[in-house]
C-alpha cells in the first residue's frame, strides 16, 4: 500500500503555493509514495482579498480537518504574520479539535515550510512557533536540518529556508522563489517522504 504524504498549505499571493508544488514533486519522486497537494479554507471575504490585490485561488482541492487523518505524513506550509503562521492556517488547526480528542494524528510525521516578507521576518520563528500545533497532536516533527547540503550555506544571493524547512522571501510580493529555494523545497519533500516511508514500514 502506498505511503500517503499530504502537502497542506495556505497562500495569499502564491509564494507558498509555489514551494508546495516543488515539495509535492520531491515527495512523489520517492518510490511507493503517493503525494497529494491541498489548500486550507480562506477566511477572508473576496472583497477584502480583492483590495489586497490577491490573485484568484488555484485549482487545488480544499482540505477538511478530518481528511488529515488519511495521511501517513503531512507537510504544512504558510506565510508568516508577525513571526507566526497566518491566521488562515491557525483557524484550520483550531478546527482539528475532533482529531485531537481521538488522537488521530498522534505518531504521524509532520514538516513545515514557509514564506516571509523580509530576511528578519520569521524564517525561524514562524516554524518554531508552529511546532506547538504539532506537539499537541502528538505528531513527530521532521525538520529538514542541513541535509540540503552546501547550498543552504550560500552567501552569494538572498535565499530563504532554514533547518526547520524550506522557505522563501516574498518581499513586497514581487519576488518569487529562487531556483535554490525551489531545489530546497524539492529536497524537503523527498527527504520527508523517505522518513514517512520508513516510519510506516516499521509500524
Amino acid at each position: 500500500m502506498a505511503v500517503k504524504v499530504y502537502v497542506v498549505y495556505y497562500s495569499t499571493y502564491g509564494h507558498v503555493g509555489k514551494l508546495a508544488e516543488e515539495i509535492k514533486k520531491g515527495a512523489s519522486s520517492v518510490e511507493g509514495v503517493e503525494a497529494k497537494i491541498w489548500q486550507v479554507p480562506e477566511t477572508l471575504p473576496e472583497e477584502v482579498l480583492g483590495k489586497m490585490g490577491a490573485p484568484p485561488k488555484p485549482d487545488v482541492p480544499v482540505i477538511t480537518p478530518q481528511e488529515l487523518a488519511e495521511a501517513d505524513g503531512i507537510l504544512f506550509g504558510f506565510p508568516t504574520r508577525f513571526g507566526m503562521m497566518a491566521a488562515q492556517m491557525k483557524a484550520f488547526f483550531d478546527a482539528t479539535g475532533g482529531l485531537w480528542r481521538e488522537q488521530s494524528l498522534a505518531g504521524k510525521p509532520a514538516g513545515i515550510f514557509f514564506s516571509t516578507g523580509t530576511q528578519g521576518g520569521g524564517q525561524e520563528t514562524t516554524p518554531l512557533t508552529a511546532i506547538t500545533q504539532l506537539t499537541h497532536h502528538g505528531m513527530v516533527f521532521v525538520p529538514v536540518g542541513y541535509t540540503f547540503g552546501a547550498k543552504l550555506f550560500g552567501m552569494d544571493q538572498v535565499q530563504g529556508g532554514s533547518p526547520y524547512g524550506a522557505g522563501t522571501f516574498a518581499a513586497d510580493g514581487s519576488r518569487w522563489p529562487s531556483e535554490v529555494e525551489l531545489q530546497h523545497a524539492f529536497h524537503q519533500g523527498k527527504y520527508f517522504a523517505g522518513i514517512a516511508k520508513k516510519l510506516k514500514g516499521s509500524a
